[in-house]
């Protein structure tokens, strides 16, 4: 490559991470709710960009092309966190911990129901702040399941086939999981 064509790469990229930078990693931190790796999704982003500027087509905009790249950098964290965490899905199987020798609740994770509330909690930045608590309280694997299929509003079958488990074993993990943050949320909001 001729000293002018890497100029112009560079200047074409420098001008891309000054305009679309924040915005990455601003998408990145709300999706994984961590500084740091936000910080290493957006640099391994433009990474993954610099070396295929090539493959850039022009058919869309850089910045969806590069939300593209972040996306794809965020389902493979979350594919390898939950492979790292494989033991506690598997421990799903084990129900005693929710229910007795009956099949019935026990009495700590019985969920109560809530009051009705006229406000959105979810424009509340107190109660946000308390879910996203919550969520990182989980087992790796639980809240990966759970940002992908409603941070990430991931399907079904692309959630099993990203974390290679099945639909039943999804549903197992989003079921507790919401049994663990209704638990937690109604330890620290509801009844605080």
């Amino acid at each position: 490559m001729n000293s002018q064509v890497t100029q112009d790469r560079h200047k074409i990229f420098t001008h891309w991470v000054n305009q679309y930078g924040d915005a990455l990693y601003s998408w990145a931190f709300h999706k994984t709710n961590d500084e740091s790796i936000a910080q290493d999704l957006v640099q391994e982003t433009f990474a993954g960009a610099y070396q295929n500027l090539d493959g850039f087509n022009k058919t869309s905009s850089p910045e969806t092309w590069l939300f593209g790249i972040l996306r794809n950098k965020i389902v493979d964290h979350y594919r390898q966190s939950a492979k790292a965490n494989t033991s506690s899905l598997h421990a799903l199987d084990d129900t005693s911990l929710w229910f007795d020798e009956d099949d019935r609740w026990k009495k700590e994770y019985r969920p109560e129901p809530w009051e009705g509330s006229e406000v959105n909690l979810l424009d509340d930045p107190e109660f946000d702040s308390i879910f996203t608590h919550c969520v990182d309280e989980l087992p790796v694997s639980w809240s990966t399941c759970i940002r992908l299929k409603y941070l990430g509003e991931k399907q079904t079958e692309e959630i099993c086939q990203e974390l290679e488990i099945t639909a039943t074993n999804l549903w197992q993990i989003l079921h507790r999981a919401k049994l663990h943050l209704r638990n937690c949320l109604e330890r620290n909001w509801f009844k605080a």
